[in-house]
């Protein structure tokens, strides 16, 4: 199993700054313990409490004592948050393994972690410093069972880093690639190979996105669709012909991926992701990229991203013409969203009253928009190979940004293209108070809920 800890970067810098004292340092870490049951579960950091200075009984590179009391607020806060709580103490020296003393420690206190926590689970991660930030590992432990190591750790917010554990090989990127790592070095290229990346929509910019990212080096894709390939798709999606019309789009674009990669490992899903079957696909995932046209589909993207700490970039293409048929306006949007940024619904990118029609039964839509309740969907957009394309390479371009940085920072988290005016422009907008996207909602790293999301389903 390679279960997965995810950390927004404020945790993260919270622990290099601790790792970076020449002394232990101690402290709980409160993860929501989604599981999959498919190998790929994830620890969803939500808070990090350190033990309080007064509580160290003795405190130095090598150990540490501490008394009870130094711990048991953080417990208290993991039952009433319905936390798993993980013992966190660093390892000045530069190697975050486990010694003997670790394990007598883990077995004296992990029974006290779960009465006092509420929890049926123990876990433990050890950071020490290293050149490129923190060296890690971890574990997590049902009551009962055999500890389970934890294999990668994946940092969000400005920036983004997947790195495993500690000692665990990481796969070379190969020669194929090495133009590639001319660009941004060795790391870098291997961290894309072990990205897990769910591309939503495999239309026009979907199919562009995924090429892209199987070129780059990506290996690990969940293609995720409802449509079969109409006569009109063939003009935009990568690896598509005349011949594919009525199969499945996630199934062509699977099928052309794997000739360009034979070690591609390329799961598809036929459905839309305001199923709740769907969306629960999405959420064992690294990022995912939203290149759905649907505002609906757009809504629960948005909540993943908070729920579950995994990015989302999303993208929209927009083509207005005269009423003499004259393309006049190419319009093209990437928003990235992370912990820290604003959702979709507050940077005003969703029509919500056009996502609550689209989830309604045909039949009961027409009905409304008779009545003058609901609003019509509109024809079919305009939409042209060369625009779709630019707007997937600029998205990503922006999953390159957040892993080498070779931008401004902060990074800004939308990017607008004016194709017809030949200019692009970046803005950034910060979670509003309240709502789900900002910190005090207590939704960010929440995990599953019941029900999915907090959102009712169709």
């Amino acid at each position: 199993m390679a279960i997965t800890l995810v950390l927004p970067d404020a945790i993260v810098a919270d622990l290099e700054s601790k790792a970076a004292l020449p002394v232990e340092t101690g402290g709980v870490l409160l993860v929501a313990w989604h599981r999959t049951g498919e190998g790929t579960d994830r620890l969803l950091a939500r808070s990090l409490h350190w033990v309080p200075d007064a509580t160290y009984e003795r405190r130095t590179a090598h150990d540490m004592v501490i008394a009870s009391e130094g711990y048991t607020e953080a417990l208290a806060f993991a039952e009433e948050d319905g936390s798993v709580p993980l013992w966190v103490h660093t390892h000045p020296g530069g190697c975050p393994l486990p010694s003997a003393k670790d394990e007598r420690v883990d077995q004296r206190i992990a029974d006290v972690f779960r009465l006092r926590s509420g929890s049926s689970c123990y876990g433990t991660v050890i950071a020490s410093p290293a050149a490129d930030g923190l060296a890690l590992t971890g574990t997590i432990q049902e009551a009962g069972c055999a500890a389970e190591a934890i294999a990668r750790f994946w940092t969000v917010g400005d920036r983004w880093r997947l790195q495993p554990a500690f000692g665990l090989p990481t796969p070379s990127g190969g020669k194929a690639f090495d133009r590639n790592i001319r660009a941004f070095g060795e790391p870098i290229q291997r961290m894309i190979g072990m990205l897990r990346i769910g591309v939503v929509g495999c239309g026009g910019t979907g199919s562009a996105v995924a090429e892209q990212l199987v070129r780059l080096g990506a290996r690990h894709l969940l293609l995720v669709d409802a449509d079969t390939l109409s006569a009109s798709n063939a003009t935009r999606v990568y690896g598509s012909t005349p011949a594919d019309v009525g199969r499945h789009k996630t199934a062509v674009l699977a099928a052309h991926l794997r000739r360009i990669a034979g070690d591609l490992d390329c799961e598809t899903v036929e459905g839309r992701c305001t199923s709740q079957r769907v969306a629960k696909s999405l959420a064992s995932v690294d990022l995912v990229f939203g290149c759905t046209d649907d505002n609906a589909g757009r809504l629960v993207l948005s909540r993943l991203c908070y729920w579950f700490l995994t990015p989302v970039i999303d993208m929209g293409v927009l083509l207005t013409s005269g009423g003499d048929g004259t393309l006049e306006g190419i319009h093209g949007r990437i928003t990235v969203l992370t912990p820290g940024t604003a959702c979709l619904v507050c940077r005003g990118r969703v029509d919500l009253a056009r996502a609550a029609a689209e989830t309604q039964a045909p039949e009961e839509h027409q009905r409304l928009e008779a009545e003058g309740y609901a609003p019509a969907l509109g024809d079919v957009e305009p939409a042209v190979v060369t625009f779709t394309t630019m707007t997937a390479a600029l998205a990503v371009s922006e999953l390159l940004e957040r892993l080498v940085g070779y931008g401004a920072s902060p990074r800004p988290s939308e990017v607008l293209l004016r194709g017809h005016d030949r200019e692009i422009s970046t803005n950034t907008a910060l979670p509003t108070p309240g709502h789900y996207c900002h910190p005090s909602s207590g939704k960010l790293g929440r995990g599953c809920t019941e029900p999915f999301l907090n959102q009712v389903w169709p």
